[in-house]
């Protein structure tokens, strides 16, 4: 069924405009203030971030239990549907960038630096910078909004999709420093192993040996951060070139890009194979 439900989910990416109706995050970011507001949950994150981000997985996993009896569990798949639609990234990072790349290409670098803080917040204190933090940024919204979630549902369904979304919602909105450190430490556990997956696959389907040398020494590090890893390998699997200036900076983006749309069949491969056989 796995299988079956990211196909869904590519068809309803490409062919209609579902997921953004989909995500309505309001009714969980109101229950997010009121934990905040909260004089118990205040003192106590941990239980906060229970009561955020366990209960409504556990009711998933209840009602998932509920529905699998009915019709050899078919009845099931809509709801698989659902939860990985809502838990897939948000916003469109190739339409976010499309005023930066207009700006970068005619050389208007002012123009260029306002577009990325308003559409992405990111900042640099030179040309370069920015183009490298755009980058990191493109890298970074392609894994947190499909592969990390993608992984985690191959693996343990789509209670585990649900809480890897639930807990980025976390460490991005929250305003209580403790409660947001918590979600971003579960937050880096869950980012652990996908990746560095994922780095294996940009090895693969990218320049093998400038990963495998930049990057051996440091993969089995626990502290050091997913985005770090990206913002490292991404350039190097995609073999970039070492212009930055107008059309050679743009250049660079295309290739990232196209580095994630090799990375993505190569994942599709990897999983047809996998069904065909189990």
């Amino acid at each position: 069924m796995s299988f079956l439900v990211i196909l869904l989910v590519l068809l309803v990416e490409k062919f209609s405009d579902w997921r953004p109706r989909l995500q309505y995050d309001r009714p969980w970011l109101a229950r997010l203030r009121q934990a905040e507001a909260s004089p118990r949950l205040r003192g106590a994150p941990w239980l906060a971030l229970a009561l955020l981000v366990l209960i409504p997985v556990l009711l998933l996993g209840l009602l998932l239990v509920a529905l699998e009896p009915l019709a050899y569990g078919w009845l099931s798949l809509p709801l698989h549907l659902l939860v990985l639609l809502y838990s897939l990234g948000r916003g469109h990072a190739k339409a976010e960038l499309g005023a930066f790349r207009d700006a970068w290409r005619r050389g208007d670098e002012e123009a260029a630096a306002l577009a990325a803080e308003r559409d992405a917040g990111l900042q640099a204190q030179d040309p370069p910078g920015l183009l490298s933090a755009v980058q990191t940024w493109l890298l970074w919204r392609s894994y947190e909004g499909f592969f990390a979630v993608i992984f985690w549902y191959l693996l343990l369904g789509p209670m585990a999709a649900l809480a890897y979304r639930l807990l980025a919602l976390c460490a991005e909105h929250a305003e209580l420093e403790g409660l947001r450190e918590r979600a971003e430490q579960l937050r880096h556990a869950f980012d652990w192993l996908p990746v560095r997956v994922l780095l294996g696959s940009f090895a693969l389907v990218g320049n093998f040996v400038a990963v495998n040398r930049a990057l051996l020494h440091e993969l089995l590090s626990w502290d050091m951060p997913a985005r770090r890893l990206l913002a490292d390998a991404g350039p190097l699997a995609a073999d970039l070139p070492p212009a930055t200036e107008g059309e050679a900076g743009i250049a660079r983006l295309d290739g990232i890009a196209a580095l994630l749309v090799r990375t993505r069949v190569f994942w599709y491969a990897v999983i047809a194979v996998w069904t065909i056989l189990v």
